[in-house]
């Protein structure tokens, strides 16, 4: 018996050095997939003060009309009233987790306007995340409408 209570005191001390995570602590996946939520809730409050925090300066993204777009033209459009969204449904999302990057895909469907025209749809779209100064932050997305 009290190798077995050695052997826990062990793992207790070792293994949180290692990197083991605590069972209750949020897992990164867990953590971007939140980010994704926020990020969505955003774009719908129009609060750019949480998309700036999300979104790298040097982030870029092909959107879904194919054009590349940085993040300071993404501020302006949600500023200025260019891009509009009135609802969004997320699907489900799949993390993967590459060292201090990591990969978001998923799927949305939402009720939007760009432009002043309709870009209402389903939509599938891959966010990728760099771990920077100890936070998340996305640094390239692409997102694709899909036809009916």
């Amino acid at each position: 018996m009290k190798s077995l209570c050695t052997a826990g005191l062990l793992a207790a001390l070792v293994l949180p050095v290692f990197g083991v995570a605590r069972a209750d602590a949020p897992s990164v996946e867990q953590n971007l997939m939140q980010m994704e939520r926020d990020w969505t809730q955003a774009g719908l409050k129009k609060d750019a003060a949480s998309l700036d925090k999300i979104i790298a300066d040097d982030w870029v993204a092909i959107g879904f009309d194919g054009k590349t777009v940085t993040k300071a033209e993404v501020m302006a459009d949600l500023k200025s009233g260019a891009s509009a969204t009135q609802s969004v449904e997320l699907g489900a999302m799949k993390v993967r987790v590459f060292g201090n990057t990591a990969v978001v895909t998923g799927s949305d469907t939402e009720k939007s306007t760009y432009k002043g025209k309709d870009s209402s749809g389903k939509y599938v779209w891959t966010d990728v995340f760099v771990m920077r100064q100890d936070r998340w932050q996305a640094a390239a997305s692409q997102s694709t409408k899909v036809e009916k």
